[in-house]
């Protein structure tokens, strides 16, 4: 099919369309780079060029058709092209670009397939080259890696052949687009308001915080609600490998890792950012997560006078955050002995919070875990709330409870002292109530 040929039946072939688009696509990167090439940046510029070919055309296309051609060449030209509607469709949550005929989406917490291709890997490879040329970073067959950001921040990671076998692959993590506040996070069942308010009194008395869980199971989303808690008149330092922490508040100094350069030079890691964050007189130090040796420089942060230091980090439950805590410390190069290490671990953290993603794709927060402090050599661990799961509904929801375990924390005190009384019903006090007539009985 000619493109410049008429068109005026109410549907086309998938083939022709696409040949339709090519032909505009074609004449308006023409002329962009013929008369002004930052056009491209000027989305005005864009639509007027697409009307004077349209009308310079023989081209006659039923409006749903019409308009379908305007907004994929917009895409191609202003966004990040076929997968620009997974972008802007707030429902998705993840993106992932397996090779040409493979792009998969998280949705409602389960992953389905799209009817997504591209040509060829030349495609997803210029896809990449997009994404990153922005930030100063590159990829190639000799740096076949990236990590990157959107400009709205969603975390994106790309790797290519020779790494990846069957073609390029992209895996884009959204960015929640107006973040979630602690009340929306309790309506949806990720914690009870009980425990809201059990964390937000030790954020406020500067308790250091860990939030752990596995991969997507929304660490970045709660330490973002939680940082709400922080005062306003706080000087916050962020540190992260990719930027995509939003804090409200007004005194925030933002800090980003850089890779090596092409010599291997250059680069920035989190270990380097902590130890510089502490000579700019944080009140609060928020690292995005925590997965080297970094792990040992905050520590020491948190033990010589920068409380109330929060971060995340890949673990399961309580016990193998103190666990994954003991083999990153071991990674920083000092050669420490490892109770040495549990005591550092046992005297800065404070509070463990343990987030999970269901089966049914929820998450929620499935425990909160006071680091007590050692006993002989062990790290002494205590369960202040609980997520007990009871079983799955026919449609498949889990079903489960968040409750507290009765368990008044030892840092109850330290809570009194800053002007933070809980109520006994926080910790689960009518539980006990009906139980002490029984014992007494």
């Amino acid at each position: 099919m000619d493109p410049s040929e008429n068109v005026s039946s109410q549907s086309i072939k998938p083939e022709d369309f696409d040949k339709i688009k090519r032909y505009f696509l074609d004449r308006i990167i023409n002329e962009i780079e013929t008369v002004s090439p930052t056009a491209l940046l000027r989305q005005q510029a864009v639509i007027e060029s697409i009307d004077r070919i349209y009308s310079q055309s023989k081209i006659t296309l039923p409006t749903p058709i019409k308009e379908k051609l305007y907004k994929e060449i917009q895409d191609e030209l202003l966004g990040f092209g076929p997968i620009q509607h997974l972008l802007d469709d707030i429902s998705i949550t993840e993106i992932m670009i397996n090779g040409c005929n493979n792009v998969y989406v998280e949705q409602g917490g389960k992953i389905i397939k799209t009817d997504i291709q591209y040509d060829d890997d030349s495609q997803i490879i210029k896809l990449i080259d997009r994404i990153i040329m922005p930030l100063g970073r590159r990829i190639d067959p000799d740096s076949p890696m990236v990590d990157a950001r959107l400009p709205d921040g969603s975390r994106v990671n790309a790797i290519i052949p020779p790494v990846a076998i069957d073609g390029p692959s992209i895996t884009i993590r959204k960015f929640q687009k107006g973040k979630l506040a602690i009340d929306q996070l309790i309506e949806l069942g990720a914690l009870s308001k009980f425990m809201a308010e059990f964390i937000k009194a030790c954020i406020l008395s500067k308790f250091n915080v860990i939030i752990s869980g596995g991969t997507g199971t929304g660490k970045t989303t709660l330490l973002n609600a939680l940082s709400s808690y922080i005062p306003n008149n706080e000087r916050i330092v962020t540190i992260e490998d990719a930027a995509e922490l939003s804090l409200e508040q007004e005194h925030v100094v933002r800090l980003e890792t850089k890779p090596a350069n092409v010599d291997g030079l250059g680069g920035v890691t989190i270990r380097n950012l902590v130890r510089n964050a502490l000579r700019m007189r944080p009140d609060r130090i928020v690292v995005g997560e925590v997965r080297g040796g970094e792990a040992m420089d905050m520590l020491q942060a948190m033990n010589t006078g920068h409380d109330g230091s929060l971060t995340t980090m890949h673990a399961n439950t309580p016990r193998d955050t103190i666990s994954r805590l003991e083999t990153m410390c071991l990674m920083s190069g000092l050669e420490l002995p490892l109770k040495a290490i549990r005591q550092q671990i046992a005297a800065a953290i404070d509070l463990i919070i343990q987030i999970n993603r269901e089966s049914d794709g929820t998450r929620k927060v499935i425990a909160i875990t006071e680091v007590v402090g050692m006993e002989g050599d062990t790290i002494v661990l205590t369960d202040i709330f609980i997520y007990e799961r009871t079983g799955v509904s026919p449609d498949g929801k889990v079903i489960g409870e968040l409750k507290p375990t009765g368990i008044r924390p030892l840092f109850s005190r330290r809570l009194e002292a800053n002007g933070f009384k809980l109520s006994p019903e926080v910790y689960g006090a009518n539980i006990n109530e009906m139980l002490n007539p029984m014992r007494r009985k």
